[in-house]
């Protein structure tokens, strides 16, 4: 009888890991959130396919900058009215949403293309410890070295 999984339900199914961003480069941290999603963890990763799991990070206000970032940084979206540009500084964003500041570095590492919104939606931030409902879940800490860090 072989061991191996092979492209079956049980390879893809989708696992929860749990993240803490306290004291985390905001980089670094977005760019293995990135590849949790994206699936290209697990040995059956494929472009085209949507094999990546679910993501809860915590303590989202505490993630780091480097250099002159928190001074310098700023996030700009258009209302899509005349003269509609709006601009937000780092420090505003890190006090009213900071989960926004995770969320929009790691939707820049992800590919743009069909799959991103899905991707995207089994991210999960939260500003402090509480996890909410998802503290229940089957969660995978990377500190325990299910994933390297």
């Amino acid at each position: 009888m072989s061991q191996a999984v092979g492209k079956t339900a049980l390879a893809y199914v989708r696992a929860w890991h749990h993240v803490d961003a306290s004291e985390r480069i905001l980089g670094k941290l977005a760019d293995r959130i990135a590849i949790v999603l994206m699936g290209k963890h697990k040995p059956i990763y494929d472009p085209s396919t949507d094999c990546g799991d679910y993501v809860v990070v915590t303590n989202a206000a505490r993630v780091k900058v480097t250099g002159r970032k928190e001074a310098q940084k700023v996030y700009r979206h258009h209302t899509m009215f005349p003269g509609g540009l709006k601009e937000v500084k780092y420090r505003t964003m890190k006090e009213k949403k900071p989960d926004e500041i995770i969320r929009k570095a790691v939707a820049g590492m992800l590919p743009k293309n069909k799959l991103r919104d899905r991707r995207l939606e089994r991210l999960r931030i939260f500003s402090d410890d509480d996890m909410g409902p998802f503290k229940n879940n089957l969660i995978q800490r990377w500190e325990e070295g299910s994933l390297r860090k």
